[in-house]
């Protein structure tokens, strides 16, 4: 019993910190409505153009500003305080989403329109995903840090449960209108636990002054960590093919299973629940060595590639609920190590990478992953992530298994000649 309580305690040590708490609170709202907003625009894409290579298109839209802004996004998150960049993120991104439901609702979406708005959001995320990332540890400490972003994460894919089912039952009964028009809402929680933190517990990053050379500086900082660099390189591969699954999930349950809206919720529902459940156990297990990251990479590109031969939707369920699990166990020790790794004043470039490699790489992994699901068939585009994700975990552990990692604090940042003449 003691163990047990133990264990329960270090698994939720975070939502113990206040202003954590409340974001905790603030963001599985938010990530909700995310969740309803993303089910709604894969299935008005394709009611629209019934084209999975379009989907991957719409896609691919909003994350190419990630791509090609990024580390610029990165530069803003450590010149500015983040609580206060935060403001502006969130509240562009809810108009953002009440626009889309405005025009769906009229009927007068067009898909030039989709086009635009995807695109516009994937301008605020450039801001947005290193800033709130970085803000974690600004509320919690290094010493809560893992801990933090497993919740979170377990949180992102609670939401992935709660969201689509929300979503079949609105677009049942209302429309598709109404998850963009919630999830507009549901950003209000967001901006009100900000006013609602206590700035003085919180442990803002200093930041860094404006002057030449920093997007070089962040680049060269990557490059002198293998541990870092290695885990966005993991991250990059399994981002371009395996995490594509806004656009091969909505192929799979029409083309393979004969679905529509009900199965492709349930088909991320189920992958949400694994999540949860392995972002609890991520969050209840001590600090880990990278070595982790590659076991979980090999077991994330197992379980995608067997479902993707799945002779069944009930298998396919349960088989994705383990793809759930270990997606989370893969971003979650990525994004804690390459946090505790990275030094406090390069914490939002290095942080841009990851939302690079993660998001950025959708403009490419996107369209053609649904160029594959379209033309070969959605049971070969999950399995060309399932694929990649092996590749990954190979390359992690070549790295990984001879490292030693070196906390950020005892690694001094790399300047070179060119950067002293900056």
């Amino acid at each position: 019993m003691h163990r047990i309580r133990t264990t329960g305690a270090r698994t939720f040590s975070a939502l113990g910190i206040r202003n954590y708490r409340l974001w905790f609170v603030g963001q599985g709202i938010s990530l909700s409505g995310t969740w309803m907003q993303t089910v709604a625009q894969g299935l008005l894409v394709l009611q629209l153009t019934g084209s999975g290579t379009t989907l991957g298109f719409v896609t691919a839209l909003q994350a190419l500003p990630v791509l090609l802004l990024g580390p610029w996004g990165g530069v803003v998150a450590d010149r500015f305080p983040k609580r206060r960049l935060l403001y502006a993120t969130q509240a562009t991104s809810g108009a953002l989403a009440l626009t889309l439901g405005g025009l769906v609702a009229a009927g007068a979406i067009r898909l030039w329109m989709i086009y635009l708005l995807a695109l516009a959001l994937g301008l605020v995320k450039t801001i947005d995903n290193p800033t709130r990332q970085a803000f974690v540890l600004e509320m919690v400490g290094k010493d809560a840090l893992v801990n933090a972003v497993s919740l979170n994460s377990t949180q992102v894919n609670l939401a992935r449960v709660i969201g689509p089912t929300f979503a079949g039952v609105l677009i049942a009964t209302v429309g598709l209108a109404a998850c963009f028009i919630v999830d507009g809402l549901s950003y209000l929680a967001v901006l009100a636990v900000l006013v609602a933190m206590r700035a003085s517990e919180l442990r803002p990053t200093p930041l860094a002054p404006r002057a030449a050379g920093q997007l070089q500086e962040g680049f060269r900082y990557v490059r002198s960590s293998p541990i870092i660099s290695t885990t966005l390189l993991m991250m990059a591969i399994i981002g371009l093919f395996t995490y594509e699954f806004s656009v091969s999930l909505p192929l799979f349950a029409e083309h393979t299973f004969g679905g529509g809206p009900s199965v492709y919720a349930a088909m991320t529902a189920a992958m949400g629940l694994g999540a949860v459940i392995g972002g609890l156990y991520t969050a209840s297990r001590p600090p880990a060595q990278p070595m982790r990251l590659s076991y979980a990479a090999l077991f994330f590109g197992c379980t995608v590639l067997v479902t993707a031969f799945a002779p069944s939707l009930l298998v396919a369920l349960i088989l994705l609920v383990a793809v759930g699990f270990w997606s989370i166990g893969f971003t979650s020790l990525g994004n804690a190590t390459i946090q505790l790794e990275s030094a406090a004043a390069m914490r939002g470039r290095v942080m841009a990478l990851w939302t690079v490699a993660f998001l950025g790489s959708t403009p490419i992994g996107g369209p053609l992953i649904g160029f594959i699901g379209e033309h070969a068939g959605p049971r070969e585009a999950l399995a060309v992530g399932g694929i990649a994700a092996l590749v990954a975990a190979f390359l992690g552990a070549r790295v990984f298994r001879d490292a030693i990692p070196k906390p950020a604090r005892e690694r001094p940042l790399v300047v070179t000649e060119e950067h002293a003449a900056d």
